[in-house]
């Protein structure tokens, strides 16, 4: 049996296959090695994975994660595995292959991420060859559920919001400008916080325009920072996987078309498309 999983800093959706063929799909917390520590990822697996799963008799984990880009972190993350899956083959990888190879198979194109982090890149059909840094984020992750939330929840504090939308916010959360401040300055896990009120700028109705706006310019940062800096952008079709990017393809897609770019693939969660992949395309297959 393996196990293919595909990890962002909110939530991990994993699929174990069969000897016999057979798919059975389960959701953890997400593990991002920034924020989450070896001894952390093996307690909440512990708490949190099926009680049913035969651990035992899984012989390979392919583990695709946020924050997974670089070998130190992703040893936080593969040390946790090996004490979990203790007789199994640890893989780990970015989590911005598991979108290149999600949207994109074993062709060659433009891929990003766009969830409660941002990523992007160019791929060649086999692994990723071009990357810009998103800076995580504090310092970037233009168009993500985290930098939609932090432009909402800065509106809410200096004042800036429509009243309506405000009002709106009050009832929904009932937190005070202090209270924001303090979630996000001094409790952990501030990206899932911010994150976290992107629903309610898709479900806010008050205020419509508001919201349209608030997304498209993030949208706009995210293209003027990360993906026109890609040398010939523009030759590439636009994939993308995660909620945000899902949620608001609509705009999205008016500033893909902006950016003289065609959608391509967009989809909320790769781990069907992943699965497939290490079944049918992965190298060997």
């Amino acid at each position: 049996m393996i196990i293919i999983a595909d990890g962002g800093s909110t939530k991990t959706n994993w699929c174990l296959v069969t000897d016999e063929g057979k798919k059975v799909l389960f959701n953890t917390e997400g593990y991002n090695p920034y924020f989450s520590s070896t001894e952390y990822i093996i307690l909440s697996l512990k708490d949190q994975l099926p009680t049913d799963l035969d651990i035992a008799n899984i012989s390979e984990v392919n583990y695709y994660g946020a924050g997974c880009s670089v070998a130190e972190r992703q040893k936080i993350v593969e040390d946790a595995m090996k004490v979990v899956f203790f007789k199994a083959k640890i893989n780990i990888g970015h989590d911005l292959l598991a979108a290149a190879r999600a949207v994109l198979g074993v062709s060659e194109g433009f891929a990003a991420i766009l969830g409660t982090g941002t990523n992007t890149c160019i791929y060649n059909g086999k692994e990723i060859v071009q990357n810009i840094d998103s800076l995580a984020y504090i310092l970037g992750d233009e168009g993500s559920g985290c930098y939609i939330g932090k432009k909402l929840l800065g509106d809410y504090v200096r004042g800036y919001m429509p009243e309506t939308v405000r009002a709106n916010f009050w009832e929904t959360f009932k937190l005070t400008p202090d209270d924001v401040i303090e979630n996000v300055y001094t409790k952990p896990l501030a990206n899932r916080f911010c994150a976290g009120f992107s629903k309610f700028v898709y479900d806010n109705t008050v205020n419509i325009e508001y919201s349209r706006n608030l997304v498209k310019s993030s949208f706009d940062d995210f293209f003027r920072n990360l993906v026109t800096h890609y040398p010939n952008y523009q030759k590439y079709t636009f994939n993308c996987i995660g909620s945000v990017g899902y949620s608001f393809r609509n705009i999205l897609e008016e500033v893909v078309l902006e950016n003289g770019m065609v959608m391509g693939n967009i989809i909320r969660s790769p781990i069907d498309n992943l699965v497939k992949y290490h079944l049918e395309l992965a190298p060997g297959k």
